[in-house]
């Protein structure tokens, strides 16, 4: 059975930092990515990585702020949340799939997590 378990969430400073965790069990798939959820908004992409080699994607919005990365030896994935934002502000969620920005290419959800940037 495939699990994805977040962590790290929590209440922020704008310009802060946090590193969100996603464990993974039950079965290695081709991508894991972060997307995130504002309240009245869409679910959105955040960054992607390809569990092979590493290699990552970003939202514009993520470029240079955010770091996706993983630790094979332990199957987690992170997510470095670096010079946050108030519009940050979303329920994070970790995802497993084929890859691409597109939700539907994503088979496999975690629970999601909270994050929260004051002002």
């Amino acid at each position: 059975q495939v699990q994805l378990v977040e962590s790290g969430g929590g209440l922020v400073q704008a310009g802060g930092s946090l590193r969100l965790s996603c464990a993974a069990s039950g079965r290695t798939f081709s991508r894991y990515a972060w997307f995130r959820q504002a309240p009245g908004k869409e679910r959105e992409f955040v960054a992607a990585i390809r569990w092979s080699d590493g290699y990552t994607s970003y939202t514009d919005s993520a470029k240079g702020r955010f770091t996706i990365s993983r630790d094979s030896a332990k199957g987690t994935v992170f997510l470095h949340l670096n010079s946050l934002k108030p519009d940050d502000t979303a329920v994070y969620y970790c995802a497993a799939g084929s890859g691409g920005p597109s939700r539907d290419k994503y088979d496999h959800w975690g629970q999601g997590i909270q994050v929260t940037v004051s002002s």
